[in-house]
């Protein structure tokens, strides 16, 4: 024996579409939600050997102005050192600043399961109203 078929009117369809849809939605928010989390723990690291690298450049900085000190009232071979000292330092924030500034550049905090869920909600949908 069949089972008969249960009519539905247009709006019992049209409520339930909507209904759908808020639920779609609602999913999509916490989807897109937990992406963003996602990509601002994937910045966390690179930012903080950033934020190193410009510590150290500081650091370089006063070294180099103690040079410039120790040029002024001390012998050669004490100001040289400390010369040396900074530079060594300054040279050591360039490469922590441009790998925290490469690693930056590589992550990619576009919600990307986000957006290909709409899209197929959106396939979803029309299907539904035709």
């Amino acid at each position: 024996m069949a089972a008969p078929q249960m009519q539905r009117s247009v709006p019992e369809i049209l409520e339930n579409i909507a209904f759908n849809l808020t639920q779609i939605v609602r999913a999509e928010f916490r989807l897109a939600k937990s992406e963003l989390k996602e990509g601002a723990e994937k910045v966390a690291g690179p930012g903080t050997m950033l934020g190193a690298g410009v510590a150290l450049a500081f650091y370089g900085l006063g070294f180099l102005l103690l040079a410039a000190v120790y040029a002024l009232s001390l012998v050669m071979a004490g100001w040289l050192a400390t010369l040396i000292v900074g530079g060594v330092l300054a040279l050591a924030a360039g490469i922590l600043i441009g790998a925290g500034s490469t690693k930056l550049k590589r992550v990619n905090l576009t919600p990307d399961k986000t957006m290909r869920t709409l899209e197929e909600d959106v396939q979803w949908a029309k299907q539904q109203i035709k």
